[in-house]
Formats: structure tokens, sequence, C-alpha cells
């Protein structure tokens, strides 16, 4: 796919759109469902950069749907039997969107963001550096950076708008936002989740070092799986062969974006830089990798 093939912002007629997050368009089916069309955009550090991936809203589409049929026996999902084709009248349009669209159930999303770290890297050594903690958490003190922790930790963030950038928060705080219950089943079915992918991708030559989950509630207050599920935007992948304790491994996602807009002088903050061609080709190339090695049998 070439950049000409890239889709940056959706546009469905006859359809009321709802919102635009970094990468996602959402647009209003009826009272039960939603159409999510996840785009080609490409986000860094909560800002949203000017250069599309071509492909990448395909590729994301594909990661989630498989992580969402491999954890249905541990949480409901959004995903319903509806497809594009069902919701849009125009056979064109329908095509363009159908590889990285989700017609999903129309949920109440939590306002937190589930994030499990199970190795000391990112905003997590940082944190560790300063405080010998990760977000509140003490941790054994001569940890390294990419270095595994003892046990998976559970650093919750709220939600920030698009250009706003996430601030981790205390699960004391997400006692206050959602109720203790509530959050105890966050927290569980989080980690839950991550050990399981941790097992399944480690058989395929991939390390999760970290990921986020979002969750949303039915009428009835039940808990589901929404938006997307281990994806290289939403967790850090790290090829097995390649990881040294002491050094940020190569990744099979969006760090190697951040890396490059490292050595830029920028603030991180809108608007963000335009990206080179060949990053831009590396980084659909390692969003490929990671969906082939995932998906891999065994």
């Amino acid at each position: 796919m070439n950049s000409a093939d890239a889709l940056f912002e959706s546009s469905v007629p006859g359809l009321p759109l709802l919102g635009r997050g970094k990468v996602r368009d959402i647009y209003g089916v009826d009272d039960d469902h939603l159409l999510i069309v996840t785009t080609d955009r490409l986000s860094a550090y909560d800002v949203i950069l000017p250069d599309p991936v071509p492909g990448k809203g395909e590729l994301l589409t594909r990661i989630s749907l498989y992580w969402f049929r491999k954890t249905s026996d541990i949480i409901d999902n959004q995903l319903t039997a509806l497809s594009v084709d069902d919701v849009i009248d125009d056979a064109a349009l329908a095509e363009r969107l159908r590889g990285r669209s989700l017609v999903v159930k129309r949920l109440k999303p939590l306002p937190v963001e589930a994030v499990v770290r199970g190795y000391l890297i990112g905003s997590g050594w940082r944190d560790y550096r300063e405080t010998g903690a990760v977000c509140g958490i003490d941790l054994p003190e001569g940890l390294k950076l990419a270095e595994r922790l003892p046990a998976p930790l559970f650093t919750p963030a709220s939600k920030a708008e698009a250009g706003a950038h996430d601030e981790n928060i205390s699960f004391a705080a997400v006692e206050d936002l959602i109720g203790s219950r509530l959050a105890e089943r966050v927290h569980d079915t989080s980690v839950e989740i991550y050990q399981r992918a941790v097992e399944h991708a480690a058989d395929r030559g991939i390390i999760i070092a970290d990921t986020k989950f979002e969750f949303g509630l039915d009428r009835e207050g039940r808990l589901h799986l929404i938006d997307e599920v281990l994806t290289p935007d939403s967790s850090r992948f790290w090829p097995t062969g390649s990881y040294a304790v002491g050094s940020s491994p190569p990744s099979f996602d969006k760090q190697f974006v951040r890396d490059y807009l490292d050595r830029l002088e920028w603030d991180h903050k809108p608007p963000g830089p335009h990206l080179p061609a060949d990053v831009i080709e590396q980084t659909a190339a390692k969003y490929r990798e990671a969906y082939r090695r995932l998906t891999a049998p065994l």
C-alpha cells in the first residue's frame, strides 16, 4: 500500500460522527451499535502526527480482532455479528472501510486506561530512577533498564483528550472513579489478559513489555473489553532474540517513531513534525512483522 491509499480521516455520510480519537473515528449507528473506523493516523506523545502510515489501520484491526477472540473466555468484548456492509449503503465506501472498521456494541467507556507493565522501560524506568517506585508501587533496589519486573504491575492512567497527555493515577483514584468492586475486576482482568498474551507471544519470539486496555459497561453494568487490544499502538513488543537487560531493545511498535522524534528539537506539543518516508515505511514494516509473528500458528 502506498501513501496515496492511506486514510488519515474518514467520512461516512448518513451516520453521525460522535468523535475522532488519536487513531479511531467513531460513528453512531443506532442506540445499540457504533461504527469504529481505524484510520492510518499515528500519534506519539499524545500528539497526532501529520503523516499517516499506510495500512496501519487494517493491521491494528486484524490484531485487535485476533486478541478479542482469543480472550473472549476471560471477558465479554465489544464485537458484534454486524459488518460495515450492514450499516453503510454505499458499496464503494464500504469496500474502502471494510478491513479497518468494526460495528461494535454501544458501551459506556470507563474513564481510566488499564496499563499493565511487565518490564522496566519508558516512563516506568524514569519513575523508578527518580523514586525507586513505579506509579507509587515500591520496587527492589538495583533493577536495570528493560529488566523484567518481579510481577506484572497494574499502573492505571487517566484518559486524555486528543492533544492532551495521559496521567498516571493511583489505584485508590481508580476506586474513587469507578468503585472498589469494579476497580478490582479491571485490575484482575487486565493482569490475566496480559499474562495469557505474554505466554502466547513468547512462543512466537516476542516479549510484551507492557500494554494498556480499555473497558466499558453495557446497560446492565457488565464489563466489556473495548477499543483495541495488544496492538503495536497500545503495547511494547520486543524481539526475544535481541533482548538484553540494560539497554532499550529494538521493537515491533511505534517506539521506533518515538526514538526518531527524540532526536529532533520538538517539545511534544502540537503540531507534530512530519516523518521522513523511510521512517513511515519502517514503521509499517514493524507493524506487519508484529501481526505476522503474533498470529502465526505453532
